[in-house]
């Protein structure tokens, strides 16, 4: 039976990197099976598109999963499937949660023959063999057998064959960076971020967060060797392309054990595995200067941390209090200090915040180091604490804002301020980090680096800018290249310029893997 593994896109922004659960499912398939990826980020398909290549290709059973910003494009790309006479399951966190509105089984209409629910690690084999006997199930659910939930063992943890997958459609370089980018040093042909998983689970339970509530609090590692001859066979792939493979670890907070994580790192180092990489880590975990020092050493370079809101109330009422606000610029410098940057995530319209609170947060960025600064929305998502706090409050506006997907929209009522003060606050945010002259600035804040840094921040800058501002087509992205055309034609000109060499680092010049939810 040949099998569509399709992840949609969500028709805003693209994620910079492919989906892991497409290839973690394809390394599971039973013999005998062929599975083909699409991943809508990188190849852009309707429905008629979907429809056709499942005919034409003549696909036996489609696997679609979709978190809940995707699930409307999700449901779209199945009910076209379907049509076409081809059975569809459907997993994810959302579909765990909404079994019965993927199944059609409350108010709509039915979008998937069988649903998967939690992680299908176990599950999957069953599934594929149930669909070529024509015997599939609704659900499949990951019980034991006393009938109890069971989180699947990363150990053994299956091998994703990174060497032998084709990743062209998952280059992330504009061809207008590459003769830059050659003169910084060899192996820029190509730029791509693979996703690898150490761990799953996460104890803090967030009120907004859909985490634990998918994979549990209890957290679950794959062995230190596994994870290490994952980065080596990444590693030995850049080299033999000439190109770029950057890692980023998936796991919700890679150093939830410090002392595994540690560990983890020593071992690394010890095999010379280091590829550039970003990871997950709560702000409260970065206190520790041994394991900021083995993340540097180890090949981390961007550290993404929900910081969520600089006000201690907000933090307290969504389960998030171990984030202290007092302690953001010191965490933010150590990690600067060791050349580490960070993507520092906030949310606007939780309860205590009121309108200026995007100023108020600017006004701390702006005194740390230059980093990622991304703006969102308090969004209550399915089954979350928060949803049902909000819906039992009456204050939910849209309470199935998922079934008609709008990017960067409230779908409850704030308490200090309105609907439309709260998606003003985001708009300055993303307009006051972004702009040309915000991006300019961060950029010469690192002259004191060598140039090679310089242009990670740019880059880094001009991609982010994506995630609020539309950049899917090619004009988009001229434009965004003509507005920051100062910008990049110096750092063009200082690439060009004498004494190049002396003054990019060492991990710049190296033909190895590197870079940046």
């Amino acid at each position: 039976m040949k099998i569509l593994l399709y992840n949609p896109d969500n028709g805003v922004t693209r994620n910079f990197m492919p989906h892991l659960w497409m290839f973690l499912l394809q390394a599971l398939t039973p013999p005998g099976h062929e599975v083909v990826l699409i991943d809508g980020n990188a190849q852009s398909m309707d429905e008629e598109g979907i429809a056709r290549y499942v005919r034409e290709q003549n696909i036996g059973l489609v696997g679609i999963g979709a978190m809940t910003r995707m699930i409307a494009k999700a449901y779209r790309m199945a009910d076209a499937v379907r049509a076409a006479g081809v059975k569809v399951v459907m997993g994810g966190p959302h579909v765990t949660e909404m079994a019965e509105e993927a199944l059609g089984k409350d108010v709509g209409s039915r979008h998937a023959d069988a649903v998967a629910l939690g992680e299908a690690d176990e599950t999957w084999p069953k599934i594929v063999e149930d669909a070529a006997r024509g015997r599939l199930k609704d659900v499949y659910a990951p019980v034991d057998d006393f009938g109890q939930e069971r989180k699947p063992s990363l150990q053994p943890y299956p091998e994703i064959p990174w060497d032998k997958i084709k990743l062209d459609q998952f280059n992330l370089l504009p061809g207008i960076l590459h003769p830059l980018l050659k003169r910084v040093g060899a192996g820029w042909g190509t730029f791509r971020i693979i996703p690898v998983e150490s761990g799953r689970g996460c104890p803090y339970g967030c009120e907004f967060c859909t985490v634990t509530g998918f994979f549990g609090d209890s957290i679950r590692f794959r062995t230190n060797e596994s994870v290490v001859n994952e980065l080596l066979l990444l590693k030995a792939r850049a080299r033999e392309e000439g190109g770029q493979i950057a890692v980023f670890f998936i796991d919700d907070n890679f150093a939830i054990n410090v002392k595994r994580t540690k560990s983890l790192l020593r071992d690394i180092i010890a095999a010379n595995a280091q590829v550039h990489w970003v990871a997950q880590i709560s702000a409260n975990l970065l206190r520790d200067e041994e394991l900021v020092d083995l993340i540097a050493a180890a090949g981390g370079k961007w550290i993404f941390i929900g910081m969520e809101s600089i006000d201690p109330t907000n933090l307290a009422a969504v389960k998030k209090g171990f984030n202290k606000p007092g302690e953001y610029a010191v965490v933010l410098e150590r990690l600067a200090r060791r050349n580490v940057f960070a993507i520092t995530s906030f949310i606007f319209g939780m309860d205590n915040d009121a309108p200026g609170v995007a100023e108020r947060t600017l006004k701390e960025i702006r005194s740390w180091p230059a980093g990622l600064p991304i703006f969102g929305l308090l969004t209550p998502l399915p089954a979350t604490p928060l949803y049902k706090r909000l819906e039992a409050a009456g204050r939910l506006t849209r309470p199935k804002h998922w079934q008609q997907f709008i990017p960067f929209a409230m779908a409850h009522t704030p308490l200090k301020m309105s609907i439309d003060e709260a998606h003003n606050e985001v708009r300055i945010g993303w307009a006051n980090s972004y702009s040309p002259e915000a991006i300019e600035k961060a950029v010469d804040s690192l002259n004191h680096k060598p140039l090679g840094y310089r242009i990670n921040i740019l880059i880094a800058r001009l991609c982010f800018r994506g995630i609020y501002f539309p950049q899917m087509g090619r004009f988009a992205w001229v434009k965004t290249i003509l507005e920051n055309w100062r910008t990049i034609l110096r750092l063009i000109r200082q690439g060009f310029g004498p004494g190049l060499d002396a003054a990019v680092p060492s991990v710049a010049t190296e033909p190895v893997t590197k870079r940046t939810h």
